[in-house]
């Protein structure tokens, strides 16, 4: 699939809300596209490390950290605790590609072997050669970030600005993505994600999962993969049964193609 390389200036203070009736006026969600460049894999937080199929879509949680993460990278910000809080907040959707096609594979990988208290001799290697599932999916289309700046901070609305184009992949490493553009829409249809809680109306077609996300009480602390603090459920992170709007279209030995038939208002 080819890539496209935008120019994206730093985007000046007058094109953000100042107010609800401005969010209104311009458009309630900011939404960024990116073309994937890669195949992607992000398995189920509650999958196993050997075995394990493959979420259709990045969640709410890793589309965060990624930007999070640019944002870091690029030094747009001295104080990452605040920003962490205003993402928590934020209310985020996902356009998956039209297309999105599964195929499963076995790899080889190492694992950490058991300490010597558990069978391990002392004389054998750190790691063990072994054998894992693993799931891809080759999208074909435009995959959609939308924010909802009614639940996002004006204050870090410029950092989403300015992180978007540094984003460069989601999921894994590996899954990568180019930045297309970004612009202002005052309503989303049916091909973004939908949480199954009726605060968006009935529950439209599609797969049903659960993808995780900021929790209520997210904290730099806890999020940082260096710190020595644990990710506390249902605080730092929630999980939220959401509609993706993929449904099969096709199957075979080896693969399931999904596919977005429709799109509504």
């Amino acid at each position: 699939m080819p890539t496209i390389l935008l120019d994206s200036p730093t985007p000046a203070r007058s094109e953000l809300p100042e107010s609800s009736q401005d969010v209104q006026d311009l458009g309630r969600w900011l939404v960024f596209r990116y073309s994937p460049a890669s195949l992607f894999s992000l398995k189920i937080s509650r999958a196993t490390s050997t075995a394990g199929k493959t979420l259709l879509t990045p969640t709410p949680y890793a589309v965060k950290m990624a930007f999070l993460d640019a944002t870091l990278r690029n030094g747009l910000t001295d104080d990452p605790y605040s920003f962490v809080r205003s993402l928590a907040s934020a209310v985020l959707r996902i356009g998956p590609p039209r297309h999105a096609c599964v195929t499963g594979t076995i790899q080889s990988v190492r694992h950490e072997a058991r300490d010597a208290g558990h069978g391990r001799k002392p004389d054998s290697p750190a790691y063990r050669p072994s054998i894992a599932f693993r799931e891809f999916v080759h999208y074909y289309g435009v995959l959609a970030l939308a924010f909802d700046l009614k639940t996002c901070s004006a204050d870090h609305v410029p950092l989403l600005l300015q992180a978007a184009p540094a984003v460069n992949y989601l999921g894994k490493r590996g899954g990568f993505v180019q930045y297309l553009s970004g612009a202002r829409q005052p309503k989303l249809d049916s091909t973004f994600t939908q949480p199954v809680d009726g605060s968006n109306g009935p529950a439209g077609f599609g797969q049903r999962v659960i993808l995780d996300d900021f929790g209520p009480g997210a904290s730099f602390e806890n999020l940082n993969s260096f710190a020595s603090t644990e990710i506390r459920r249902g605080i730092d992170r929630k999980f939220v049964e959401t509609i993706v709007p993929l449904q099969v279209y096709n199957s075979g030995p080896g693969f399931v193609h999904y596919w977005a038939p429709a799109v509504t208002g």
